[in-house]
């Protein structure tokens, strides 16, 4: 094959070949298709030689590629080597330190909350019930008061953990656990756990574990902590200046014109708010609470403790048996207190068919102001129970009402006959107290307080308590006659029918 001599330059770059002066007057060379650059020599110049310029023209273009891809290997040997060598160095020369610290891994723990929506929470891994928490930093050291209904043969250390904004507390902190002494020989008794908060936790919810360590509390139920401090430096308004509150109700009970009475007098004594724990009642007063309930005057608490526990219906083990006093009655009055702590100014501790009411003023506030100018250290203030037989009427008819005849329960206005205490044995009292100054209460004392309880002679205030006659041997002529309910007549009437006619259990022309 002849060549001829051409103008161009040949270079070589990235192992092409170009050719300076390679203008084929026989054969155009071809690219092969594996290396575009590389042109392919006909089977004459590949063929052996001895001489001549088609021998010399294949060997300087096979030695040039070969020359090139040596080269390009050397070079990424040279910069694999290069790269192992800084890195090694670098490895080397990191303080030790910093690469036995593990990086974190994402935001700091938080809180897994459960948040018990129920008024009673079983407690994980023990026998207790939960009932609610409250900021309580009254004992030096303690912070937190969770109420709870506690087996007394169980009783077993216990560690409170905190959610602090958020955010898990990295401890526990242990539990001080305070059995109320009023048990009344049933197995099961109220109980508070009091605990520390950790330092630098603004804690929102706590939960109770049975060990110290806090990594498994994923099925923990949390109880929101209440009655949490705002700014000290402001005076924070209370929203009720007197909340009742009663125990609780069970059974069947369907006391309708009574409750209806008890209920509207404390309206006209100023009492703010009723505070009712409700296991169960009759229908009739059902629909009387929850029209109560809608109005913003009753604050109903349901209290299903039938379905954790077997309660009693008396207040004494050896004579009734079950495994709590009461349906919980200590429980609930000492929730109520707590409850009421940051936002009514007294708290009025009764049962259901009682009233307490001032002998010398015609609400509540008075006696309490000229009470509280005469004893000024006193939250607790003890008031005589008197009863007034139910078998006992008064003669002429004059509130035997036609309208109230369809209506089930008592009418108190009808029973007027007093019972003379006997003093000579135990006589029981029911409180007014300042929540503020209340540990914790029983039925007719409050064993834990702070500063100072006063007797209230029964001439200022006593207690109405219409019922089964406590003295069943005195006849009328022994009894005193009592006639201040019928002071408040006039208002009271009134109200109670028109209580009634809005649940339906009054009619306009006085008939259900």
């Amino acid at each position: 094959q002849r060549y001829s001599e051409g103008n161009e330059n040949r270079d070589r770059e990235d192992g092409r070949v170009k050719w300076h002066h390679a203008v084929a007057t026989e054969e155009t060379p071809a690219q092969t298709s594996s290396f575009p650059g590389l042109i392919r020599l006909s089977s004459a110049a590949s063929r052996p030689t001895t001489g001549g310029p088609h021998f010399e023209l294949g060997f300087y273009v096979v030695c040039g590629w070969m020359d090139k891809a040596k080269e390009i290997k050397w070079k990424f040997l040279l910069l694999f080597i290069a790269t192992l060598i800084f890195i090694l160095c670098y490895t080397m020369r990191t303080p030790r330190t910093y690469r036995d610290i593990p990086q974190p891994h994402g935001s700091p723990k938080t809180c897994p909350l459960r948040i018990s929506e129920q008024t009673i929470t079983p407690l994980n891994n023990t026998k207790h019930l939960l009932v609610s928490a409250y900021m309580d930093q009254r004992e030096k050291g303690l912070d937190i008061r969770i109420i709870g209904i506690f087996k007394r043969d169980s009783i077993q250390p216990l560690y409170c953990l905190f959610c602090c904004a958020g955010q898990l507390s990295s401890k526990t902190t242990p539990a001080t656990i305070l059995q109320h002494s009023d048990n009344f020989g049933f197995p099961f008794v109220t109980t508070d756990v009091m605990c520390q908060i950790p330092q630098n936790c603004m804690a929102t919810h706590v939960s109770l574990l049975t060990q110290p360590d806090s990594k498994m509390v994923y099925n923990q139920n949390w109880l929101p902590i209440r009655n949490q401090k705002t700014n000290e430096k402001e005076e924070k308004k209370l929203q009720f200046d007197f909340t009742v509150c009663i125990s609780n109700l069970f059974g069947d009970y369907n006391n309708v014109l009574q409750f209806a009475q008890t209920l509207e007098m404390y309206r006209l004594l100023g009492v703010d708010r009723v505070v009712i724990y409700n296991t169960s009642c009759g229908p009739d007063l059902d629909r009387l609470l929850q029209s109560y309930s809608q109005e913003g005057f009753v604050e109903m608490v349901p209290w299903p403790i039938d379905h954790h526990l077997k309660p009693s219906r008396g207040w004494l083990f050896s004579e009734s048996g079950g495994d709590l006093h009461y349906f919980g009655q200590l429980t609930t009055l000492n929730e109520c207190i707590y409850r009421s702590m940051d936002r009514s100014r007294y708290v009025l501790l009764k049962d259901i068919d009682e009233i307490i009411m001032p002998y010398q003023h015609n609400n509540l506030m008075s006696l309490m102001d000229m009470l509280q100018q005469q004893h000024p250290n006193t939250g607790v203030y003890l008031i005589e129970n008197h009863i007034f037989p139910k078998k006992h009427f008064e003669p002429s008819g004059r509130f035997h009402l036609p309208q109230w005849n369809g209506v089930p329960g008592i009418n108190i206005l009808e029973h007027i006959y007093r019972e003379e205490p006997n003093r000579n044995i135990y006589h029981p009292h029911k409180m007014i107290v300042k929540p503020s100054s209340v540990g914790w209460t029983s039925v007719h004392e409050v064993p834990k307080y702070y500063g100072e309880q006063f007797k209230v002679p029964p001439d200022i205030c006593r207690i109405v308590h219409v019922r089964v006659a406590l003295q069943g041997s005195l006849t009328v002529e022994q009894l005193h006659e009592d006639k201040r309910l019928w002071d408040f007549q006039e208002k009271l009437i009134p109200n109670v029918d028109k209580v009634l006619r809005r649940v339906a259990l009054l009619s306009s022309e006085g008939h259900r």
